[in-house]
């Protein structure tokens, strides 16, 4: 097989990685629709491996893409960890995709994403973005928690934002995965163009959207683990997938993405693939270049852990995860 069949990662066609250390990982588009673009992803949960979704999101079409992570003191990617080096790559970024949960930041790290908040900088959330950040309400970003009582930002980035904070699981995970339903009368929007038999390994989470959101598909729990499962009756399907906009003091409007979905072995699904790299194209004002046959063939080895079948190496480094070969996530050698 062909090397750019070989190559995991949906973003940046004709990439040039290059890190070090505790550095992110970048990927340089060479050519594609989103040549000119630059996308940075940050990934730092504790349970739904951010970490290899994201760099499975982040080589394609052209795009520059920068994918940060929480890392350890000695640079070892830790999942869940509030320390992410190379954040500052926000400060030029055209698009934030957004995978953390129960995040506190470093002041220094927290004002570079403020700082793009403050000009209205295109937003995609994932799953736990909904509750990226649970911060002391002492701290000057208390606001920004998930759980902010304050009646100026109530409920936090995720629900000011995001358009949902964390509002509890709806089915449960590794026994009932997803079914996501494309809305009728949305089947138009960009972001569907092409998006069939989409699913997700992951049980849902509740959810009612903040007014004014845009619903494009609908998240139906299902009773086992596999696509064609039988709906689950005591579950009524709930928004899984939905646009809105945020505006900043300036009065200009950011484009936001939020959904619910987002584990390492959701994106295994090609439908629900598309739907994000559909996603990542309309944030940034590409919509004209989505395609209903859009390639989003993984590039490279892509060797999902989620689900917890097998064991995946231990004590990665950003480093480990450059290159077009790079296994994302490595299993034990």
């Amino acid at each position: 097989m062909k090397l750019h069949h070989q190559l995991i990662c949906l973003l940046a066609l004709g990439l040039f990685p290059h890190s070090a250390s505790a550095d992110p990982i970048v990927f340089e588009g060479t050519k594609g629709p989103g040549l000119g673009k630059h996308i940075v992803f940050i990934a730092s949960d504790h349970e739904y491996r951010s970490e290899e979704t994201l760099p499975a999101l982040a080589r394609h079409h052209g795009f520059k893409c920068t994918v940060v992570f929480g890392v350890d003191q000695n640079g070892v990617i830790t999942p869940g960890t509030s320390h992410v080096p190379g954040i500052e790559n926000l400060d030029q970024a055209d698009l934030l995709v957004l995978f953390t949960r129960f995040q506190n930041w470093p002041d220094d790290q927290m004002q570079h994403f403020v700082d793009y908040l403050n000009r209205a900088g295109p937003i995609i959330g994932l799953r736990t973005a909904t509750h990226a950040f649970r911060i002391p309400q002492d701290s000057k970003w208390a606001k920004y928690s998930y759980d902010y009582k304050g009646k100026d930002f109530p409920k936090g980035f995720g629900r000011q934002i995001l358009g949902e904070t964390w509002a509890g699981h709806y089915g449960k995970n590794h026994q009932q995965s997803t079914r996501i339903d494309l809305v009728p009368d949305k089947v138009s929007h960009p972001i569907l163009r092409g998006v069939k038999n989409a699913w997700a390994q992951c049980g849902g989470y509740n959810t009612n959207p903040l007014e004014p959101s845009e619903v494009l598909a609908m998240a139906q729990p299902l009773k086992g683990m596999t696509p064609d499962a039988e709906a689950d009756p005591k579950y009524s399907p709930v928004p899984a997938a939905w646009t809105r906009s945020y505006q900043n003091k300036a009065h200009q409007r950011g484009r936001v993405f939020t959904t619910t979905y987002g584990a390492s072995g959701d994106i295994e699904n090609e439908g629900f693939r598309r739907l994000l790299i559909n996603a990542c194209f309309w944030a940034v004002g590409l919509e004209d270049a989505i395609k209903p046959d859009l390639d989003v063939v993984f590039v490279g080895p892509y060797q999902p852990h989620w689900d917890g079948s097998t064991k995946r190496k231990q004590g990665v480094k950003p480093k480990d995860l450059a290159g077009w070969e790079a296994p994302i996530w490595p299993n034990p050698e």
